[in-house]
């Protein structure tokens, strides 16, 4: 059953590079007795030989698999800088900002890259991200995308950097199987208003998020002056899209 969560956002943006990713628990105690563990969905079938076991064979399966331009359709091109200090990844502090910081110790590596659609004919610019995360473990992973939702809840408003901030967010979450969800084992997707001290607003916000196996892979869209819900929407499910199946590509078994 799809699940409703109003005031709630997954990983906004990075303080600079626009990332979708989200902090995961860095404190942790895997042997206190709090382990999360994800419903039942269907399994994939990966090749264990294919699964990245070291920081340098997760940083060559990301770009691999993370979205370039192409990934979002015609028109989206690279946005300066291009891509985040691989060392660092986005956290939502206590008082609802997010910031750069060095990622928890369950990933093997993370990376985000930023995009645009750029401003024309009466339209404003659309900023876009695409991130990637390695996990050590699934269960891990799955950590991810439920500390997700435990950030939206404490913080309906979120500043993703000096004056940006994103609110009135309303998000959904299935696992894989339910409601035709058969990309993923945990999908999270979620709008709201952007508004910039730079664009204006309130314009569309829209955040995808999916965790396969020990990976997750996100997609953030900020409209703009005349962009509508529906193309902004279309560039985020697109590129979303195209990340989950080279996943699948990677990682598969090959008859």
């Amino acid at each position: 059953m799809a699940v409703l969560l109003a005031g709630c956002s997954g990983a906004a943006d990075a303080p600079e590079q626009g990332d979708a990713s989200t902090s995961a628990h860095p404190d942790r105690d895997p042997d206190a007795g709090d382990t999360f563990v994800p419903d039942p969905d269907p399994d994939p079938d990966p090749d264990p030989a294919r699964l990245p076991a070291s920081r340098s064979e997760a940083r060559d399966l990301i770009g691999r698999v993370i979205a370039g331009p192409d990934s979002f359709g015609p028109g989206v091109v690279k946005r300066s800088p291009y891509e985040s200090d691989p060392a660092t990844w986005s956290v939502l502090g206590e008082d609802c900002v997010w910031r750069r910081q060095k990622p928890a110790p369950s990933v093997l590596a993370t990376l985000t890259r930023s995009f645009e659609a750029p401003a024309g004919a009466g339209k404003g610019p659309v900023r876009l991200a695409a991130v990637v995360t390695v996990h050590r473990t699934r269960e891990d992973a799955a950590w991810e995308m439920a500390e997700s939702i435990e950030e939206s809840m404490r913080c309906p408003t979120q500043q993703l950097r000096a004056g940006e901030t994103i609110g009135s967010l309303v998000a959904g979450a299935l696992f894989g199987g339910e409601s035709g969800q058969g990309s993923s084992e945990d999908f999270l997707s979620e709008v709201g208003e952007y508004r910039s001290s730079e664009l204006g607003g309130p314009h569309h916000y829209s955040w995808q998020q999916a965790q396969t196996l020990r990976f997750t892979v996100a997609v953030t869209g900020k409209g703009a002056e005349g962009r509508t819900k529906d193309e902004i929407d279309a560039w985020v499910s697109k590129a979303q899209g195209v990340m989950l199946s080279r996943l699948e590509n990677a990682v598969e078994k090959r008859n």
